[in-house]
């Protein structure tokens, strides 16, 4: 497993022995609140669609996903590079072009792809952050949004545009826009990773949160059932 996201666990044991449970969820980004997007697609039901979103450790995001209404699916895995590079230890170098992503399956009836990227842009990630989440740094765990068309493409630009003008948060947004050439799912054991270990510390600190987070900003989105990769 990659160095910093361990030497990080390490450091958020000794944290929880020391300081309990208040120290112990201090680690996670503090949610935004996002207005919807100006533009986006209206809800209609037909074939199920997919968003390719990145943006930080692959755990945190496919857990808040996995808990909104209309998603179907949620893969972790990787974007940005070559198939030939898309395993763990290569990426977590940092000079694969790979970011640890999700593909997002969901029904466009439910949820649009502009309601993805708000939950996206509010309660999964800081998106002002450059090359890094939480004690994760390095370009494989940047903020990236890859479109599989020019339509998600537009929305995602223009979503940008608007946070950006209206000063939503406090810095520029450094969420990328980038053409999907390819997802390639992440290792088994990387699947459902927050589902199979609620108590690994790296989870408490940095994914919880953003699960509750979910909940509260998003309580119409939010369901207690996650769909999962495989049935526990």
């Amino acid at each position: 497993m990659s160095g910093n996201r361990w030497l990080s666990a390490i450091g958020a044991i000794l944290i929880v022995a020391a300081f309990g449970w208040v120290a112990a969820t201090s680690g996670a980004e503090a949610p935004a609140a996002v207005p919807a997007p100006s533009l986006d697609n209206p809800k209609q039901h037909g074939r199920l669609q997919t968003a390719v979103l990145a943006g930080g450790c692959f755990w945190g995001l496919q857990g808040v996903f996995e808990h909104v209404r209309g998603v179907r699916g949620v893969l972790a895995g990787y974007s940005g590079g070559s198939r030939l590079t898309a395993q763990y230890d290569d990426v977590g170098t940092g000079r694969t072009g790979h970011a640890e992503s999700v593909q997002v399956t969901f029904d466009p009836g439910e949820l649009t792809y502009g309601e993805l990227l708000q939950i996206f842009f509010s309660v999964a990630h800081d998106p002002t952050e450059l090359n890094r989440q939480g004690p994760d740094s390095g370009t494989q765990y940047r903020s990236d949004i890859f479109y599989a068309d020019e339509t998600q493409r537009h929305i995602a630009e223009s979503y940008i545009a608007q946070l950006d003008k209206s000063k939503t948060f406090s810095q520029p947004i450094a969420t990328r826009v980038d053409a999907l050439k390819g997802f390639y799912p992440a290792e088994a054991y990387h699947q459902d990773f927050y589902l199979k270990n609620p108590g690994y510390p790296y989870i408490v600190i940095n994914d919880l949160p953003k699960i509750r987070n979910l909940k509260q900003f998003f309580p119409d989105s939010y369901r207690d059932s996650p769909v999962m990769v495989a049935v526990r």
